[in-house]
């Protein structure tokens, strides 16, 4: 009997499907841990993004401290049992701190760059099965991924890796960010001169991964994102800083993964707006573009 669109079941398994989301749940707990650990030291800039809101300063660091305490529970509780409900909200809140950067004045390339942030947290929802009111409190992810399920989890992952490596590049290639430079200038280059270079170098990255988001593709910009975002505490900033980018390195790793599941199963795998003829046979991928 030939399969149908209904019937298609993408060559994610159940262990798949469970290793991607051991992927994005500590991608996400290292961005609520960071973040927290953050609060809990009392980051003082964090003031001039509570003043948005209309809280001074002084309020705002005797807010801090429980702030941080609550994400740092919220990273916790993904890696023991998350809770889809929570998931939710942790992919709403991290918009809105990333988009509390542009409302007090800085560049809108600020939240794009955490998009990590907001995108790995979204395809984890996606991924935790849903279909009721009970499993809003629910933790448990989908098993095998159907077509459906498969291409929004993936156009998750992709869009979430092109946002974030674009918005990056794009603070070095316009903005002219002062710290990318002087996190240059501690490898002995000339930050002045390789920080526009290094931005146009990641957003030609960005527009790779979106045209063709290859497995080696997507494993290399996995490692510059480690490598780069490893220069902020070289530079002085908190090492938490690189813990809180968490969700930069599990959105390209979490999306390498699913194209390596797929071409272990050699099944297609589209992620265009049309289902192919005769899904669940192997073929070609062509949505996802793997290699």
């Amino acid at each position: 009997m030939e399969p149908t669109a209904a019937s298609f079941v993408s060559p994610a398994d159940e262990m798949s499907t469970a290793v991607l989301g051991r992927i994005l749940r500590v991608g996400l707990a290292a961005c609520f841990i960071g973040h927290g650990a953050l609060g809990l030291l009392g980051a003082a800039s964090w003031t001039f993004y509570f003043a948005v809101v209309g809280i001074g300063r002084e309020t705002a660091l005797g807010l801090m401290p429980l702030i941080g305490a609550f994400d740092v529970a919220l990273g916790l509780s993904v890696l023991i049992r998350p809770i889809r409900a929570l998931v939710l909200y942790m992919a709403a809140w991290c918009l809105w701190t990333a988009l509390l950067r542009p409302l007090a004045g800085e560049s809108i390339w600020e939240a794009v760059e955490r998009a990590g942030n907001y995108g790995v947290p979204l395809a984890l929802f996606l991924l935790m099965q849903g279909g009721n009111a009970k499993t809003w409190l629910g933790s448990r992810s989908r098993g095998p991924l159907g077509e459906s399920h498969y291409r929004r989890i993936g156009w998750a992952l992709r869009v979430t890796t092109v946002l974030l490596l674009l918005g990056h590049g794009a603070l070095g290639l316009i903005v002219r960010k002062p710290m990318f430079s002087a996190q240059y200038a501690l490898l002995g280059l000339h930050g002045a001169t390789v920080e526009p270079l290094v931005g146009g170098f990641e957003c030609l990255l960005a527009l790779a991964v979106l045209v063709k988001p290859g497995r080696q593709l997507l494993i290399g910009a996995v490692v510059w994102k480690l490598a780069t975002e490893a220069l902020c505490p070289l530079a002085g900033s908190s090492f938490w800083v690189f813990v809180e980018h968490g969700g930069s390195y599990a959105a390209p790793l979490g999306l390498a993964f699913l194209l390596r599941a797929h071409a272990k199963a050699q099944t297609s795998f589209p992620l265009s707006s049309q289902c192919p003829s005769r899904p669940g046979l192997t073929g070609t991928s062509r949505g996802l573009g793997g290699s």
